[in-house]
């Protein structure tokens, strides 16, 4: 699923909502908290940090496999988002710290064009099972 963005931060809830519909297609709903999360953060930086002029805008991809998620966004400035150890007085700064923490693992790539993707995957928990549970 590809969706395009402005900068504005009010498309940052209507993403979250088209990746909740998402999910909610797919079954995946259990990573619903940390996927919405992790896009938020990105899709944030993408819009306060991203050269986005009106010929180019932000995009956001989400991707389904057997029991995992990747979410994507593409942007077009090249530069790349480095986690930085946040300010206990300043408001921001944690943003790739909280994706590093609940995502499986994340990155930043080249794209076929300007600037980059920074993409996040997640898989399904393994559901445990007590030794009641077992038969």
């Amino acid at each position: 699923m590809v969706l395009r963005w402005s900068p504005d931060p009010r498309c940052v809830a209507y993403a979250r909502l088209e990746l909740r519909k998402a999910l909610a297609d797919w079954g995946l709903s259990v990573l619903e908290d940390s996927a919405v999360l992790i896009l938020s953060e990105l899709l944030s930086n993408a819009g306060l940090h991203a050269r986005v002029t009106p010929e180019q805008t932000i995009e956001t991809r989400y991707f389904r496999s057997s029991g995992a998620l990747r979410i994507e966004v593409h942007d077009g400035s090249p530069d790349r988002p480095q986690p930085r150890t946040p300010d206990a007085d300043a408001p921001d700064g944690r943003g790739l710290l909280l994706v590093d923490a609940l995502a499986d693992e994340w990155g930043v790539a080249e794209r076929v064009g300007p600037g980059k993707v920074v993409w996040a995957s997640l898989s399904v928990p393994l559901v445990r099972l007590s030794g009641r549970d077992r038969s």
